[in-house]
């Protein structure tokens, strides 16, 4: 490729991708094209990110090289969100008006074929509902083979393609032409209920597969729901007005008003509040901002109002690096199915192969009846070798688990981190809401000797209730209904970073930290300053109330500690598996909260792009890592973790993003979802076994080796009955599962 090494990273939307070699197909069409750098499939959200140079290549010729492989990229209004969901949500529609048509009229055909097939005119009425399932509801299976032919590849829609396409056809000359076989003293058999049932089947399969990927899209839409549409902009003049977020340039004064959601980053100017930064830090108690404090995108103005002058606007901000980062760990992801449809890529061949063989060794060896026994083993061959049992050997073992996990406070929407936990060696918490619950609550008052004045909660109570500050809640929701007595509070006044001071009476009380009793010469005297130090260090928020010239009172404010997360870390640590905790808190609260439950490996202080490096650092010393998180600070990490677990309380993007939610709050549960997957990889390792055994005893006796040793040749109906049987088995070993204890 000659020219000057251009850059330009774009995403375009896929439709048509049904398995992991699709997605590799398309990776791998893209990536041959000149002037294509690199291609990246997530799979999970249908699109393509492409690194290429637009002065060697258009994404219009991107386009259609991928239409050539089978495919379909969307390159007209890539950034309109709107028009991706409705091709999506097309695309999903439609596969379900073909899954429902094809079990519609795969159900008669069954039933027939099973039951009645000696009716009169059975063959036929088969041929009628079977005619249908293959010409419309199944045709993708047999266009994209067809195109993965010209391409000299194979995949599970080749498997899928070859095996219904031969027994139907098979079944339509027997339909057509009986006497072939019945003037040799043989009988007509034909196969419509296995076509049929086997393209119902995948589809459903498809269906659900669809559905999951449907719906984990929705956690970069609701990423992206966190930035306001437009803003309120200062003008030269001083006026505001309200323009589109699009239009912010970096350098213009915006205002934040109470409730409204921060659109960009930048720095505050004027003004003061509290903010919940809950999506960057992960804490669960707002930051008071003050002039010359940042601000960040899609955080919550809460209180107060300010103007901040914009740093950083569109794809620079942290959100939309978490948006970014969040998209390229998803996009990592391979699906659960990607090792049978690998298998499938060599299977197919491999039984194509075989049938060819058979016809050709039947024709040289089989004497009078050469002919009818090589196309009876050839085919018999094709019919055993169906895809049923492969198909389903992991999905039926994932759903039963997928079910029992529900059952037990575990929703699991990902196969393939039910696969992978039980591989699990390395687990990173998050502390907020996760290890703790995530809510400061007051945990100890101490009320200095001399302070039983039955007035002093009373004026403490009415004072918090006129404060701002988030610890103020914590404070009111303590005394609010052991206090009865009304009291007048007046001169009421914040002290930004130090607390507030109010009049009751002619005299003066404060509610604050050190900070605010220094300025109004409060002595705290030796025994308060231990009790305040053992407080902190135990990673507590001490907050005094002082009054008449000494300190009344000492309340301890705290993210209490969950009862079942030192027993959780405990059965972890006993299975081997190292638990790390990250927190955006301090350090000296950190510490404090590591050591009551047992963990060894901490860090403070971390933002949420740091959180997603800690987990790929373990992965590259060979970790398998989980991540346990509630926030949407822990969205990053996550999505980059092996295995993803939200707790059920915490944030709707953390649950999006996650592929494993714990309904309930108790990390117990962790311990039983590995005992879950232990179970799970199981059965899919035994169903797999039993797949290939199947079709390694079941392929050669249907080329007929046996018929030299003692005449036996296998009929294509009893073929037909072994794979319907092998698939009956794999069914019922998966729902043993829901019989074991976790």
């Amino acid at each position: 490729m000659s020219g000057k090494e251009i850059h330009t990273k774009e995403t375009f939307q896929v439709l048509g991708m049904s398995c992991a070699v699709c997605a590799l197909n398309v990776e791998t069409t893209l990536g041959a094209q000149e002037g294509v750098y690199e291609a990246k499939v997530n799979f999970a959200g249908s699109t393509v990110l492409v690194d290429y140079n637009p002065q060697v290549i258009t994404p219009v010729e991107l386009q259609k090289a991928v239409e050539a492989a089978g495919y379909e990229l969307v390159v007209e209004n890539t950034e309109d969100t709107d028009q991706a969901d409705r091709l999506q949500r097309e695309e999903f529609l439609a596969l379900k008006r073909k899954t429902i048509g094809a079990i519609v009229l795969a159900i008669p055909v069954f039933v027939i074929g099973m039951f009645f097939m000696h009716m009169p005119y059975g063959n036929w009425i088969m041929l009628a509902f079977t005619i249908p399932v293959m010409a419309f509801f199944g045709r993708d299976f047999f266009v994209h083979a067809y195109m993965q032919l010209k391409h000299g590849r194979a995949n599970m829609d080749t498997l899928v393609a070859v095996s219904t396409g031969v027994a139907f056809l098979f079944s339509l000359f027997n339909t057509i032409w009986p006497e072939y076989w019945t003037s040799r003293g043989l009988e007509a058999h034909v196969y419509y209920e296995a076509a049929a049932v086997i393209i119902a089947l995948i589809l459903l399969g498809r269906l659900l597969e669809a559905k999951a990927k449907f719906s984990t899209s929705t956690a970069i839409k609701k990423l992206m729901g966190l930035q306001p549409k437009t803003v309120t902009k200062i003008l030269a003049d001083g006026s505001e007005e309200e323009v589109p977020i699009r239009e912010v340039a970096v350098g213009d004064v915006l205002v934040v008003k109470p409730g409204e959601k921060i659109p960009v980053d930048g720095e505050v100017t004027e003004g003061a509040s509290f903010v919940d930064e809950s999506m960057i830090t992960g804490e669960s108690i707002p930051v008071e901002k003050v002039k010359g404090q940042p601000v960040y995108a899609g955080t919550i103005n809460e209180k107060g109002s300010f103007r901040f002058r914009a740093d950083k606007v569109g794809g620079e901000t942290v959100l939309a690096n978490i948006i970014r980062m969040v998209q390229e760990a998803q996009g990592s992801k391979a699906p659960v199915q990607k090792l049978v449809d690998r298998i499938a890529g060599i299977f197919v061949p491999v039984v194509m192969g075989i049938a060819v063989i058979t016809f050709i060794v039947w024709m040289l060896i089989g004497g009078d009846l050469a002919f009818t026994h090589a196309l009876l083993t050839s085919i018999t061959v094709l019919v055993i070798a169906c895809p049923c049992a492969l198909g389903l050997a992991t999905p039926t073992a994932i759903m039963v688990g997928i079910g029992k996990g529900a059952e037990h406070n575990i929703l699991i929407k990902d196969a393939e981190s039910l696969e992978l936990m039980y591989r699990v060696n390395a687990i990173v918490l998050d502390k907020t809401g996760t290890i703790t619950e995530g809510k400061p609550v007051v945990t100890d008052i101490y009320w200095t000797p001399g302070s039983e004045d039955e007035r002093y909660p009373s004026i403490l109570l009415e004072i918090e209730r006129r404060s701002e500050h988030p610890l103020a809640d914590a404070v009111v929701q303590k005394f609010k209904e052991k206090v009865v007595n009304e009291i007048s509070v007046s001169d009421f006044e914040n002290q930004t970073g130090k607390g507030v001071t109010a009049k009751v009476g002619d005299k003066v009380y404060l509610v604050g930290n050190r900070a605010l009793l220094e300025v109004s010469h409060v002595i705290l005297d030796d025994d308060n300053e231990k009790l305040a130090v053992r407080w902190e260090g135990d990673g507590k928020t001490v907050v005094f109330f002082a009054g008449e010239g000494r300190v009344l009172a000492l309340v301890a404010i705290a993210d209490k500690i969950k009862e079942s997360s030192r027993q959780a870390v405990a059965t972890l640590h006993e299975k081997g598996i190292d638990v790390y905790m990250l927190t955006g808190d301090n350090a000296l609260t950190a510490r404090a909260v590591a050591d009551q439950v047992g963990i060894r490996h901490f860090k403070a202080e971390v933002m949420p792009g740091e959180k997603a490096n800690f987990v790929e650092a373990l992965q590259h010393e060979g970790k398998v890592v989980a991540m346990v998180g509630d926030g949407i600070n822990d969205s990053q990490a996550l999505a980059q973790a092996d295995v993803s677990i939200a707790m059920g309380k915490g944030s709707d993007i953390a649950m999006d993003v996650a592929k494993v939610t714990l309904i309930t709050s108790d990390l117990n549960v962790i311990p039983r979802a590995i005992a879950l997957s232990h179970q799970t990889v199981r059965a899919i390792r035994q169903n797999l076994f039993w797949a290939f055994i199947y079709n390694i005893i079941g392929i050669p006796l249907a080329a007929g080796v046996l018929y030299g040793i003692n005449g036996f040749l296998l009929n294509p109906m009893i073929a037909a009955a072994a794979m319907a049987f092998s698939s009956v088995s794999v069914v019922t070993n998966s729902l043993r599962i829901k019989w074991k204890k976790l």
